[in-house]
């Protein structure tokens, strides 16, 4: 499966490929990761960090599948808003759910820190407008929630939102404690650092069949055969195998990254950026100075070839964002196209399959996969340890 298409920046930023030694292969492991991407490389950090005898397999070199076209926007609220998600699943759980997601923006800072990468990870706010007046009422209703639940969050009507950002809307709300991140080189020294510390991962190791040994499992690659008590499948937007995925789909979301920008006094701290509408408009800026921007969602699960086409979005996000910000010279210097996975309920899909003992996954479905890679490690961690977890079945798979 192609995941994205186009001319990417992350990589651009990266001056040095991850070199990996081919780690000698045991006879068995406790568990085994399948995937070395956002999600992979999260969930190898915190098994590392609580003991457990795993090994990582990625059939890419490292750093090369979605992440590399991840936008980089970390924040704890979600596609679906927490007053929204209430009356879905009872306010308690959606609080409890949005809480997690902020401790996990604050847990990336941690690993970040750890890996020798808090350069690349920024804290900011965050601002979402009400794209039209009809959703004023809607980002109101948010905004109670919020508080009411001590969420640190700020109410804008349209003049005080116009003395602070150089744009008119009918209004916005303002929430702390949100980050960007340039995802590739996180996921490349969580790498380099679980290297050093001797974690083996084996890459260019493609999985041709997993399957069940009565006590444990058998995974077949193109390296070879690996056995384990546990797999967990962290493949991002990629196939799970032995996983019913007809709740699930697959959509496909363009991103441009500007030329670099001199500088950004009319942008309030840099806040990342995004609105009430479906789809909806996203904006953050980069260490060098440039904008990346995305939007302008499909729902086609390929990505396309046309350079027509890929030129037409491209031009459409830049004046997309010209619209908000046109004191800026903008040109587009890199832009491309990836798919992203969203479920029925916009939550992700983390724990044990329902049917097949110690066969576990983590997809983070939805416009926060990072985030919900740093909580979904965190809850197959102890599971993966025989333990249990308060939060599971917030996004077991099972889920009705």
């Amino acid at each position: 499966m192609e995941l994205y298409n186009g001319d990417l920046y992350w990589p651009t930023t990266e001056s040095e490929d991850v070199v990996l030694e081919r780690p000698d292969k045991k006879e068995h492991y406790d568990v085994l990761v399948i995937g070395a991407g956002m999600s992979g490389t999260l969930t190898a950090y915190t098994l590392q960090q609580d003991g457990v005898d795993f090994a990582v397999l990625d059939g890419r070199k490292v750093g090369t599948g979605s992440t590399s076209a991840n936008t980089g926007l970390i924040q704890y609220s979600n596609d679906i808003m927490l007053h929204e998600l209430a009356e879905k699943i009872g306010e308690a759980a959606a609080v409890r759910f949005y809480q997690l997601c902020l401790d996990a923006v604050e847990s990336l800072d941690q690993v970040a820190k750890d890996v020798d990468a808090s350069d690349i990870y920024i804290r900011r706010d965050s601002l979402c407008f009400a794209s039209e007046e009809d959703d004023v009422a809607k980002l109101q209703r948010e905004y109670e929630m919020l508080a009411k639940h001590g969420f640190d969050v700020e109410w804008l009507d349209r003049e005080a939102l116009r003395e602070r950002f150089p744009f008119e809307k009918p209004a916005a709300l303002i929430t702390k404690g949100d980050a960007e991140v340039n995802p590739l080189t996180l996921s490349r020294q969580i790498i380099r650092h679980l290297s050093k510390q001797h974690v083996p991962i084996f890459e260019e190791t493609s999985v041709d069949e997993v399957v069940s040994d009565g006590d444990g499992w058998i995974v077949f690659t193109s390296n070879g055969t690996f056995k384990a008590n546990k797999v967990i499948f962290a493949t991002g937007y990629g196939p799970a195998p032995l996983l019913d995925s007809h709740r699930i789909d697959l959509n496909r979301s363009y991103a441009i990254a500007t030329n670099p920008i001199a500088e950004f006094s009319e942008w309030e701290g840099r806040a990342l950026i995004w609105e009430t509408k479906r789809p909806y408009l996203y904006l953050r800026t980069t260490p060098d100075g440039r904008i990346i921007a995305g939007g302008l969602d499909e729902d086609k699960a390929e990505t396309p070839h046309d350079e027509a086409l890929m030129n037409n979005r491209a031009e459409r996000v830049k004046e997309k964002i010209a619209e908000l910000f046109p004191m800026y010279d903008l040109e587009v210097d890199y832009a491309w196209v990836a798919l992203f996975g969203e479920s029925v309920d916009q939550l992700p899909f983390i724990g044990e399959h329902p049917n097949r003992p110690n066969l576990f996954y983590l997809l983070g479905y939805g416009g926060n996969g990072t985030v919900y890679s740093m909580l979904g490690s965190r809850i197959l961690s102890a599971l993966v340890r025989g333990q249990s977890h308060p939060d599971a079945d917030l996004v077991r798979l099972d889920r009705t």
